[in-house]
């Protein structure tokens, strides 16, 4: 799989995997995912969106909270950390204020480096076959691929910023 690559997997009928490896050590993706001043420069920030909040209590039983906002309308949603391992595993709930899918995820993330690149996979348990395929046929796709491609453009800058004095 090279750094460019997104894949997302049905592996079950409540779950699904998303893969992506990044050009970058595991410690860093991590940081990149759990510190919000790094997490607001990247996630869901494609074609006019912006993240006002970004809000990350890095504990177990920590919430967080993200807002977007295009054009005057706002997409929030939020969770519970139930699990940290720092920089391998994050395991938390995912609601949306305006659910698109019924009920509640849980996504557990890994980290696993290798050579220098980071495989990281997000598996996602939803409470019902019904919300799995909404959200598989949602625009899930292209969002995370645009996250995730700013992501590993912005991963250089990250790594020069956390050596800095």
């Amino acid at each position: 799989m090279t750094a460019s690559t997104l894949k997302i997997t049905a592996v079950s009928d409540r779950e699904i995997a998303i893969t992506r490896v990044f050009n970058a050590p595991r410690r860093l993706v991590f940081d990149a995912y759990t510190k919000p001043e790094l997490v607001r420069q990247w996630l869901g920030i494609f074609g006019g969106w912006s993240m006002p909040v970004c809000e990350i209590d890095l504990r177990v039983g920590g919430r967080y909270r993200y807002v977007w906002r295009k054009n005057g309308k706002d997409m929030g949603m939020g969770g519970v950390f139930r699990e940290i391992v720092i920089p391998e595993r994050l395991v938390a709930t995912e609601v949306f204020d305006d659910s698109w899918y019924p009920g509640t995820g849980v996504d557990t993330s890994t980290f696993v480096e290798h050579d220098g690149r980071t495989t990281l996979t997000t598996t996602v348990l939803y409470e019902s076959r019904a919300a799995r395929d909404a959200v598989l046929q949602s625009p899930m796709e292209t969002g995370l691929k645009a996250g995730y491609d700013r992501l590993e453009e912005l991963l250089p800058n990250f790594a020069q910023d956390a050596v800095s004095p």
